[in-house]
């Protein structure tokens, strides 16, 4: 990778670092340790929910390669934790076309690892914020073609867009382009089972310098208007295909998500 000039901000925790404490990984400070260990106070299973947030994303990632899905567009990346999306996909399609994005100069750091690509697929990073669909989208044409169908993956990125950023329409300016018959993953925290849990949880964010919001399953929802929700529709990552190969996670996580096609 080149050099940006893109400095890491060590003093302030960042939700992708947090994330990879939540998962056991090292690329991450003291400074995202403690927010993340504030987390795990108030939240116990936390670690569970990021595992299965990340086998949901597996699951839903082999389905779509599966029935012939051969262009990905995952937003909001995260540090590196084998298996990667491309990893799951070109095992089943190796002509798959990833297009990972991502806005943590340490995840950029580490976007190596997301382009050992398969001799016949092809991965490729771009260091943008989901706030900027434009400029993801126009990276992404330099590898995905628009004309045929792409899976987009927002996969636990849109709790961390608060109501102000307008998620709504961020998610639309990125599936309009989109061919018929691509997919749209999303998964979600909820504050629906623990509302006073939750609203601490937030809190940790947002003291830390990252507006996080967690939404209800009807608000979660909302981000499908105009798809075609794959069954078993909006669910508990527990509850979404278990039968994918991969460990769901406790039934009781507080992690919506859903899978669905434009048409």
């Amino acid at each position: 990778m080149t050099d940006t000039g893109l400095r890491l901000d060590t003093s302030k925790p960042h939700s992708a670092r947090m994330y990879d404490y939540f998962l056991g990984g090292k690329d991450n400070y003291p400074v995202d340790a403690e927010a993340a260990e504030q987390v795990v106070s108030l939240f116990p299973d936390v670690r569970d929910m990021a595992r299965t947030n990340r086998r949901f994303m597996h699951r839903a990632s082999r389905l779509l390669a599966e029935r012939g899905v051969r262009q990905f567009l995952d937003i909001g990346t995260g540090i590196p934790t084998e298996p990667n999306l491309h990893q799951i996909v070109q095992g089943i399609a190796p002509d798959a076309r990833v297009v990972y994005a991502d806005n943590d100069p340490i995840v950029l750091r580490h976007a190596e690892a997301l382009l050992h690509s398969t001799r016949e697929g092809r991965t490729a990073y771009v260091h943008g914020d989901v706030r900027e669909p434009g400029k993801i989208l126009a990276e992404a044409r330099e590898t995905l073609d628009f004309s045929r169908p792409i899976a987009l993956s927002l996969v636990a990125l849109l709790h961390l867009v608060p109501d102000e950023d307008e998620p709504a329409r961020i998610v639309s300016e990125l599936i309009e382009p989109l061919a018929p018959g691509s997919h749209v993953t999303l998964s979600h925290a909820t504050g629906d089972f623990d509302p006073e849990t939750w609203e601490r949880v937030v809190e940790v964010y947002r003291r830390g310098g990252t507006p996080a919001q967690v939404r209800s399953r009807e608000a979660f929802a909302a981000f499908f208007t105009g798809l075609d929700l794959l069954a078993p529709g909006v669910a508990l990552a527990a509850n979404w295909h278990p039968e994918q190969g991969e460990q769901p996670g406790s039934d009781d996580i507080p992690l919506y998500v859903g899978v669905a096609r434009k048409p």
